[in-house]
Formats: C-alpha cells, structure tokens, sequence
C-alpha cells in the first residue's frame, strides 16, 4: 500500500457500503484505471489516499471477511 494525495490525472468514482450509513465514518474506495483500488476517509475528501494493487486489495478485503482484522 502507498500514501498518495491524489491517484491518476483522471477524476476518480468514490464509493462506500451501503452498510456504513449517514454518520460519515466511511471508507470510500475508487477503482483506479488499470484495476488498483484507492481508499479514503469519507471525513477528509481531499486528505491522503492509499493505493492498493488488484492483489492487495483482493487480500485485504479476504482478511476482513475472514474477522483477520476483528478486535474482539
């Protein structure tokens, strides 16, 4: 994963679950042409932006469908 403040040249489409409701404590995530995925805090829209590639991205989101991330 890389910090970056803006990925591409191109305006990105963000998006965030349906799940996360109104309250604006969201993780938004955008594809980013070629197929790497960025990722937000919905709170700060033009702060840092994490890009992952294809491959991290499908690990991260098999880590946390696994509960690898739960603090429980």
């Amino acid at each position: 994963m890389k910090p970056h403040t803006q990925p591409g040249s191109s305006p990105l489409e963000w998006v965030r679950s349906s799940y996360s409701g109104d309250n604006g404590n969201c993780v938004e995530v955008a594809v980013i042409p070629g197929g790497s995925r960025a990722l937000r805090d919905s709170k700060d829209s033009s702060g840092p932006v994490l890009t992952f590639s294809t491959e991290e991205f499908t690990a991260f989101v098999a880590g946390a469908v696994d509960g690898e991330f739960s603090q429980v």
